[in-house]
């Protein structure tokens, strides 16, 4: 086997990748402290969305195309998913204002950076699809401590100067560094090239990155999974509700409003969530079971996109 097959082997297998690396990390948690790893969840977040970031061209969000669709799009991510989120840590979540904040983060911060990689997958409109991912991370880097001031505060103590700082540093550098890496890569090789070579091996940068997050954020809940099983039920509950809500609705718009490629750009854009840039907000601004909550999500986000592609292509849910 090939360096470059073993390096992309967790980037082509994500959906059996995933469940083995909860399943070690609740083992090592349970007997090894993983806490000296957190130092490192901060750069490795940058180091996860840098990838993301080299190929973006900033000019290409101020063209006028793809209107409906970012609308419908901004609408959703911005309004329709906080709204929900709101709605089911009132009726659900009464109890633990921890776990409601943790699901208000995971709504509030769109621009997951496999949504690209699963629109190329699911051969979705793969250029409406980065224009959509980078707007969103974008604007939610922006309103995301707003956001969780005026929703969240009421629930726990937080510091928005903090959560300001921390989404300014996993977002804004590695967008940035992005842009200046392709222009020099551009000085060097030629476009065709980049997307021949380079381009192929970035979404796999990315998963590495999301193995060290996820593995260091539910390794260092270990204890916590397994000493408050009704807390964690309930965790999954509103969870799973939340993101079958979200497919829900992107589903009836998507089939009536959008062809199939748009609808499911549209779909990806807004179920996967930036959980690396979730984590980073909760352990370094939020109580334990904050983070706990958003590693739950990391159970089934991507698992839940894998099993609606291969559900939609034995029984057409979106127009083809």
């Amino acid at each position: 086997m090939s360096l470059r097959a073993v390096f992309t082997f967790p980037s082509r297998n994500l959906v059996a990748v995933i469940p083995c690396v909860i399943c070690v990390a609740l083992l090592c948690g349970l007997f090894v402290d993983t806490s000296p790893l957190k130092i490192l969840i901060l750069p490795v977040a940058m180091l996860t969305i840098f990838p993301a970031m080299i190929g973006f061209q900033p000019q290409e969000l101020l063209e006028l195309t793809d209107l409906r669709l970012m609308s419908v799009n901004l609408v959703l991510n911005f309004l329709a998913l906080p709204l929900a989120a709101l709605l089911i840590g009132k009726l659900f979540l009464e109890s633990w204002p921890e776990l409601q904040a943790g699901l208000l983060i995971i709504s509030v911060v769109p621009g997951g950076n496999m949504a690209v990689a699963f629109t190329m997958l699911f051969e979705g409109n793969v250029r409406a699809s980065l224009k959509l991912s980078t707007l969103n991370l974008i604007l939610g880097s922006l309103l995301a401590p707003l956001y969780l001031f005026f929703l969240a505060g009421t629930l726990v103590e937080i510091d928005i100067v903090h959560i300001g700082r921390t989404i300014g540093l996993v977002v804004f550098i590695p967008l940035f560094a992005g842009v200046y890496t392709y222009r020099m890569l551009l000085k060097k090789i030629s476009q065709e090239e980049f997307k021949e070579k380079i381009k192929p091996l970035l979404p796999a940068f990315s998963v590495w990155g999301l193995i060290y997050l996820l593995f260091t954020s539910i390794s260092m809940k270990a204890e916590m999974f397994f000493g408050y099983p009704e807390t964690i039920f309930q965790a999954l509950s509103c969870l799973l509700l939340w993101y079958c809500t979200i497919l829900t609705i992107c589903v009836i718009i998507g089939r009536n409003f959008f062809s199939y490629k748009d609808a499911i750009s549209l779909l990806l854009n807004v179920e996967l969530r930036n959980l690396p840039i979730c984590i980073g907000i909760a352990l370094a601004a939020f109580p334990p079971k904050t983070a706990m909550m958003i590693a739950l999500a990391f159970l089934f986000q991507q698992q839940l996109a894998i099993w609606f592609w291969k559900l939609n292509k034995k029984y057409p849910l979106l127009k083809h």
